[in-house]
């Protein structure tokens, strides 16, 4: 969507709430990323799920997580690639304040041209 027909809606609809509209605006100035992860370490019973979902609703990202029968966690996480790049720095490195984040594995990381999920949830 340019940004002359991005302004238009906005006019045409003053109802829509500011947030779509800045999320369209920031679709369109950045690729959209989506990315696999897999957590190893001390990331379970450590509220790491609750945190990460924190943590990607913060940055406007959608996905989802969850704890695999391993011993680790899991997920995936969508939306503008720098946005992206700071959740992976997060899961690879700080975590919830009681985990122990030994690595962060990641995969099928791609570019797409819209988002899958509508936001980001913990799954079980």
């Amino acid at each position: 969507m340019s940004l002359l027909r991005l302004a238009s809606v906005a006019l045409s609809a003053p109802h829509t709430p500011l947030r779509l509209l800045a999320r369209g605006l920031a679709a369109m100035a950045e690729p959209l990323k989506s990315v696999d992860y897999e957590v190893f370490g001390t990331v379970q019973g450590v509220c790491f799920r609750m945190y990460t979902e924190g943590e990607a609703k913060k940055r406007g990202l959608v996905g989802w997580v969850k704890n695999t029968s391993k011993g680790t966690v899991t997920g995936q996480v969508q939306g503008p690639e720098e946005k992206v790049n700071s959740m992976k720095s997060w899961l690879s490195k700080v975590g919830s304040p009681s985990s122990r984040i030994d690595r962060a594995d990641f995969s099928n990381e791609k570019t797409i041209s819209k988002l899958e999920y509508s936001n980001f949830s913990i799954r079980y």
